[in-house]
């Protein structure tokens, strides 16, 4: 009984962390910031990067939708670390359309692509130079309220 019990025990605890988000990192250089990229266009065009943050803006465009960000660091599983300092702004490019209603403001995202440039825009009446990502991998994280997995088991008797 006891094995039984420690098996399905490890089974729930392999299956809940079996649940994070796999990203290809086989050509991400980590050591990139939004910040870096657009100090530095020239020697960073064309390379990868995977960097994360929270959705302040989602547009959809004729053949491609734009998502700004603002990044943060990630964590073990590249979920962005909302509590630590931003780490500039980006803009994800992505082809196709999606959903703003799932891309809503205040949604954490997580983005493999490379940098295909910059562009400038304005924060209120501040002008600011955003990195350009193509995305190549995008996951879209569940609230913390909804992510976290909840594991109960109890014995018990019922007449």
């Amino acid at each position: 009984m006891i094995i039984k019990l420690l098996t399905f025990i490890f089974i729930a605890l392999q299956i809940s962390c079996a649940s994070a988000p796999k990203f290809d990192t086989k050509q991400v250089d980590s050591s990139l910031t939004p910040q870096q990229v657009i100090d530095d266009m020239p020697a960073t065009r064309g390379k990868s990067v995977l960097w994360g943050g929270t959705i302040l803006d989602i547009r959809n465009l004729k053949n491609t939708t734009q998502i700004e960000i603002l990044a943060y660091p990630l964590n073990t599983y590249h979920r962005p670390l909302t509590d630590k300092k931003p780490l500039g702004r980006f803009i994800i490019l992505r082809d196709g359309y999606l959903e703003a209603a799932s891309y809503a403001q205040g949604k954490q995202l997580t983005v493999v692509g490379k940098v295909s440039g910059t562009r400038s825009g304005k924060i209120g009446d501040t002008q600011y130079t955003y990195a350009l990502i193509e995305a190549q991998q995008l996951h879209l994280w569940a609230d913390e309220s909804e992510s976290r997995t909840r594991f109960h088991f109890g014995i018990g008797i019922q007449m």
